[in-house]
């Protein structure tokens, strides 16, 4: 298996250290880069990917909180965020940021231990997460679609919740099962997604759905089956919603 990518991004050199050394001792783990400041932070992320991420909340240049909101939208991968500072007033604002866990400086050996297992744990049901039911979620196959940095990611119908059109980038997202939402090209079209696979079925002018998750549709909201359960935000249009009464039979 190869190893899990890691980047510290921190300007103090004993707690980067402490990390560093304590790292090591997780053979699964390799020490990918370091960065001292926010704009060196950014360039080294894009260029690594990284799977785990230590983030210093206060950087010469930025606070952390602000680094992680400068490059969201350009997460194409699962990124695992571990705010690391010795001001725990950031707590709060960690959670909010949706970062993985918080470590605090200086650190005892079990608390890095305790984070690193959480990750294994985690990395380990992402990568056997079976749908709400095997028998009825269409596993399809496999197809290329193109980021907004011209990469290609090979996709599957199962791994699919739904693509959402972000207005304000002006473009299209796809929903992944226990992944972050991966921008896709701008020049992706609506019409183009629905060619990917025949489960995918557009209810809205910025919805598309993985129609073999959707469980009912309730006061024109589509309520899908499990990893997708907690959305919300599924509007049925009246245009769309006539022609999935045609096609489905509702």
């Amino acid at each position: 298996m190869d190893k899990y990518k890691v980047v510290i991004v921190d300007d103090d050199e004993l707690a980067l250290d402490n990390l560093i050394f304590g790292l090591q001792k997780f053979e699964d783990f390799y020490l990918s880069g370091i960065a001292r400041n926010g704009v060196s932070a950014k360039r080294l992320i894009s260029k690594v990917r990284p799977d785990l991420l230590f983030l210093d909340v206060e950087l010469p240049d930025m606070k952390g909180m602000d680094l992680l909101d400068s490059i969201r939208d350009n997460l194409t991968w699962d990124m695992k965020v571990v705010f690391y500072t010795a001001y725990d007033k950031y707590m709060v604002s960690a959670i909010r940021q949706s970062a993985f866990d918080y470590l605090l400086k200086p650190f005892e050996d079990e608390e890095l231990a305790i984070i690193i297992s959480r990750f294994m744990r985690s990395a380990e049901q992402e990568q056997r997460i079976i749908p709400y039911s095997s028998m009825s979620v269409n596993t399809g196959r496999t197809f290329m679609v193109f980021t907004p940095t011209n990469d290609m990611r090979a996709l599957r119908p199962a791994e699919i919740g739904y693509f959402r059109y972000c207005s304000e980038r002006k473009q299209w997202e796809v929903v992944l099962s226990g992944q972050a939402p991966l921008p896709l090209k701008k020049s992706t079209t609506a019409e183009q997604i629905v060619k990917y696979a025949s489960c995918f079925v557009q209810i809205h002018q910025s919805f598309i759905i993985n129609i073999d998750y959707l469980m009912i549709i309730k006061d024109s909201k589509c309520v899908l089956y499990p990893p997708f359960e907690n959305v919300s935000e599924l509007l049925v249009s009246k245009k769309y919603k006539k022609e999935l009464q045609d096609r489905y039979c509702l």
